[in-house]
């Protein structure tokens, strides 16, 4: 098995992981007032940085066609929030991008395309799967801990 083909598993099973807490997140939790921010905003928050890591730098980077100035910023001004039925979209957008952009990326490269992170492309790779995982984690808590709903961990997704 090629690294490539590691770095796949691993973001396909994150993002199976999120997928799923999505998918059974209640409908009072989804834009709760009391959270300061929303589960829609993180989840929108780890998938656009997800699609954004996977690019070669953010020079030519293309928000998703649905994107709203500032709804990635979990501090960011009020925005309409996202259904679940858009994250999902935008969350399958992310898994074909998955799908065709590691095969290609530089993992490799010793610069990681974006300034604000000094690490080499692989090491890009290995933290946005962790980014994108926190939040999950963030989303998986809540579910457990206001609706008592317990989601299984997904080790890795074999395309």
């Amino acid at each position: 098995m090629n690294l490539q083909s590691i770095v796949i598993s691993q973001y396909l099973a994150s993002l199976e992981m999120l997928k799923e807490t999505i998918s059974r997140c209640p409908e009072g939790l989804w834009d709760d007032p009391a959270d300061q921010a929303p589960a829609w905003r993180l989840a929108y928050h780890g998938l656009f940085y997800t699609h954004l890591y996977l690019q070669p730098n953010g020079a030519g980077f293309k928000t998703w066609e649905k994107h709203q100035d500032d709804a990635h910023r979990l501090g960011g001004q009020p925005c309409r929030p996202y259904s679940p039925a858009e994250v999902l979209e935008y969350l399958a957008f992310c898994q074909q991008q998955v799908r065709e952009v590691v095969p290609v990326l530089d993992l490799d490269a010793d610069q990681s395309g974006f300034d604000w992170l000094p690490m080499g492309k692989l090491e890009l790779q290995i933290y946005s799967i962790r980014h994108l995982q926190q939040h999950t984690a963030e989303l998986m808590e809540r579910l457990g801990a206001r609706a008592g709903i317990e989601l299984p961990w997904v080790g890795m997704m074999r395309d």
